[in-house]
């Protein structure tokens, strides 16, 4: 049997199941050893709160991601599964993306001035709803990031959420 992301993620943090039940009791959340075994081992579906309590437990909020990605059936279709890069690579990314569209933004104009896309304006406009949603999801991938230092404590939350208005 192949281990799950739940399983794998908890193996990662040596926890036990009894360790994570703890910590569930400490964040004032509940969820059973014999739950969990079962979510771990794929019998049971995990419920959004499940996840979002083991994602909070054991510091990842890549958990999220996967949930919503791989396993919601609204979000398999409609969210992308991110993958956490470095800092560096998310802003390269980024400026790679924005300076295409900068470069495709007068053809972006002609294509949707008149509210529709002939035949002859498809390739293009494809080509830039592609970037777009690259640079969609550079932004969830750089969010990501941020949600994982916070989680590591490698950004102070405290000052963080201050300046954003938390």
């Amino acid at each position: 049997m192949v281990d799950t992301i739940y399983k794998e993620t908890r193996k990662k943090h040596d926890l036990t199941r009894d360790d994570v039940c703890d910590r569930a009791s400490e964040l004032d959340s509940q969820i059973q050893p014999e739950r969990l075994e079962r979510i771990e081992n794929g019998k049971f579906p995990i419920t959004p709160d499940e996840v979002m309590l083991l994602s909070r437990i054991y510091g990842e909020p890549t958990l999220c991601n996967h949930y919503c990605a791989k396993e919601c059936p609204i979000g398999h279709k409609y969210v992308p599964e991110i993958k956490v890069k470095d800092l560096a690579q998310i802003v390269l990314e980024m400026l790679s993306s924005l300076n295409s569209m900068k470069k495709s933004q007068e053809r972006l104009i002609e294509i949707t001035a008149d509210g529709a896309i002939d035949d002859d304006e498809i390739k293009d406009f494809i080509y830039m709803q592609n970037e777009l949603e690259r640079i969609s999801i550079t932004v969830e991938t750089l969010q990501l990031w941020v949600e994982q230092m916070l989680a590591d404590k490698k950004i102070n939350m405290e000052k963080y959420k201050e300046i954003k208005g938390e």
